[in-house]
């Protein structure tokens, strides 16, 4: 399965990045570097985010947007990205023993420990809950190293139409060339709250990982949102002093889920980040006009190319305390091998031609 799935990610590597307009998903009232409201929405509150966006989670509707299409180093919100595309090719008990590149990097770390063996679950918690950056390393290393996974975010950040996003790393760090905007952050989160277990991850407020021999390492969420803002359900903070905060936060009140995300601002971002979803809530009790929409992903092609859904566990080996996710049913993909490569191929053909024809508008 894996190799015809890197059949697929070399084939969209072919595609190039859009670089003749960040404006390539307007259609709308977002082709704008100012600030554009919904008609009959309450004034603003202030901010100082150099870009964010307020969107409905499942209409896809945008409600508010300052410089939604700007090119601005995302930070640690690129892990949003990093675990959306290995959680469904992981197996969460699969067990990984970090490099020693992977645990010697710089920024937010969790502590994972040389010659220990975690799982995919504990390095996914890490990840989404303390912004580990060795952990984000490792998960590459389980995926089959940083280039083959950084191809994979990339060729999904496509899928998505997510233009204005490149990913060079999986942790977020600066990096030349590593750029993402409020648009595509909101329709990454999206893309990344639609999968059962990402939303268990960015929810967890205290968990644990494996220390040395039998101890244990207590950690607990960055993300100020989740424990100040009631209805808060994720999303993922991030900062450096080249991106300063950047977020992806989303909200439930009365039936109705938020996202809104932020780039450029400052360090203590949540209140900030919860002006603006009050804001939001407000705007759509009054009935407000969006102002352009998040536009739907390309279909995944082919679908049996898909793997089996991630399951959240709690294995006795661990002490992750995860809240349960109820039954999740693993869909097996029987008789894959019996699968033609030319049939891949020529589906791999249909989708760039229909990438092709979009990149062109």
């Amino acid at each position: 399965m894996r190799a015809l799935r890197g059949l697929l990610v070399a084939a969209l590597a072919t595609v190039p990045l859009m670089t003749a307009s960040a404006f390539a998903n307007s259609h709308d009232g977002l082709a704008t570097r100012g600030t554009v409201v919904a008609a009959g929405a309450p004034a603003l509150p202030a901010t100082v985010a150099a870009s964010w966006l307020v969107a409905d989670l499942d209409t896809r509707e945008v409600l508010a947007a300052r410089d939604p299409h700007g090119r601005y180093a995302p930070a640690s919100t690129l892990k949003a990205l990093t675990a959306h595309t290995v959680i469904p090719q992981l197996d969460p008990l699969a067990l990984v023993t970090p490099t020693f590149a992977d645990l010697n990097v710089e920024g937010s770390k969790v502590g994972l420990v040389q010659n220990q063996r975690y799982t995919v679950q504990e390095l996914l918690t890490a990840t989404l809950v303390v912004s580990g950056n060795d952990a984000a390393n490792a998960l590459a290393t389980a995926n089959g190293g940083v280039a083959k996974t950084v191809a994979e975010m990339n060729a999904e950040a496509k899928r998505l139409r997510a233009f204005n996003t490149h990913a060079v790393n999986t942790n977020g760090l600066d990096a030349p060339g590593q750029v993402s905007s409020a648009y595509d952050l909101a329709l990454i989160g999206r893309a990344a709250m639609q999968q059962p277990a990402f939303r268990q991850y960015v929810k967890i407020k205290r968990s644990s990982i494996r220390g040395t021999g039998d101890k244990s390492i207590a950690i607990s969420t960055h993300n100020k949102l989740v424990w100040n803002y009631p209805g808060a359900i994720g999303i993922k903070n991030g900062y450096t002093s080249r991106a300063r905060a950047t977020f992806i936060g989303a909200a439930t009140r009365e039936g109705r889920t938020l996202i809104v995300t932020m780039m450029k601002t400052n360090p203590r971002y949540w209140p900030e980040a919860a002006s603006l979803l009050d804001w939001g809530f407000a705007a759509v009790a009054a009935g407000a006009q969006p102002v352009g929409t998040l536009v739907e992903p390309e279909p995944d092609l082919p679908t049996l190319l898909s793997a089996p859904q991630h399951e959240l566990v709690t294995p006795a080996a661990t002490s992750i305390p995860l809240e349960p996710e109820g039954s999740m049913r693993r869909n097996l993909l029987i008789g894959l091998g019996s699968l033609a490569v030319p049939v891949v191929v020529l589906r791999a053909r249909v989708r760039l031609r229909m990438r092709r024809r979009r990149l062109r508008y």
